[in-house]
């Protein structure tokens, strides 16, 4: 049997995004889709908040993640075998599952392996599910046979057209919508930006729209107040709150103005992370 925590599985989906599978028994028989988990590499290391991708049967949880940061970069290095020092969910609302319905399901980048559990347990559940997932191009596409198998129709798309449809998910949402596709209700994951504008469109066609909103947090349990989020001219908590809420109701600009204040810091402590493994290197 694995020790606690360990990470029994681990795969790089591209350069710099990896999924890894850590033994947490406890945390897998009772996580949802849409609930999160916070870990910590090491006990001098950050609290990491990563939405839970997928559980397995033998007690595994995976996540999903795109090494930015310092202690994303740790992640990303460690091996099957290594044992995590924290692992701690599940975390956060789960996403509200419906039974029928026609709905779209949306996903932006590294959004899709949050996009695919929510897909698939809507599909599962009896509802016709269209996932949308968006990329830069074609070399970074992850899990597409995974979210295939996740919905009844999967369009790619590409910004630079080099795979599926030529353009942004929201395009391809409209062109869907214009042909006389009608939807539900529409379920929204990925960079900020993405989010606004499909919310944007799907107000203009009066579709209910959830987004899962992932903001800066440290201690899930809406105590730092680090995560919170304007959505119908309240303060809410993401962690505690959401992670989902009424996409025509986030304040987006709010939210997007309180991200980019971090955005220097993660950069400089990248450049850190890279100049420590340089000099280890040439050691």
């Amino acid at each position: 049997m694995p020790e606690k925590y360990q990470i029994v599985k681990k795969e790089e989906l591209t350069p710099d995004i990896v999924r890894v599978s850590v033994y947490a028994p406890l945390v897998a028989k009772k996580a949802k889709p849409g609930q999160f988990i916070i870990l910590r590499t090491d006990e001098r290391a950050e609290r990491i908040p990563l939405t839970i991708s997928s559980c397995g049967e033998d007690g595994s949880v995976s996540v999903v993640v795109q090494k930015v940061g310092d202690s994303t970069l740790t992640l990303g290095e460690m091996n099957e075998g290594d044992c995590l020092r924290d692992f701690v969910g599940p975390l956060g609302v789960p996403t509200e599952i419906e039974s029928s319905g026609k709905v779209a399901v949306i996903g932006g980048g590294l959004g899709c392996a949050i996009a695919l559990p929510v897909a698939k347990a809507m599909h599962d559940a009896g509802c016709d599910v269209d996932l949308i997932g968006g990329f830069r191009s074609k070399s970074f596409v992850i899990l597409e046979d995974e979210m295939k198998t996740a919905s009844d129709n999967l369009y790619i798309c590409t910004d630079d057209g080099s795979y599926g449809f030529n353009g942004m998910v929201t395009a391809q949402l409209k062109e869907l919508i214009d042909s006389g596709v009608k939807y539900d209700r529409v379920f929204a994951v990925g960079p900020l930006i993405m989010m606004k504008f499909v919310c944007k469109l799907t107000k203009e066609y009066g579709i209910p729209t959830m987004v899962s909103m992932n903001p800066i947090m440290i201690d899930g349990t809406g105590m730092c107040g680090c995560c919170r989020v304007t959505v119908g001219g309240q303060m809410k908590f993401a962690c505690v709150d959401g992670p989902d809420f009424d996409g025509h109701q986030v304040d987006f600009d709010e939210t997007m103005a309180r991200a980019a204040t971090y955005r220097e810091f993660e950069q400089q402590r990248r450049r850190e992370h890279n100049c420590r493994l340089e000099g280890m290197n040439n050691a």
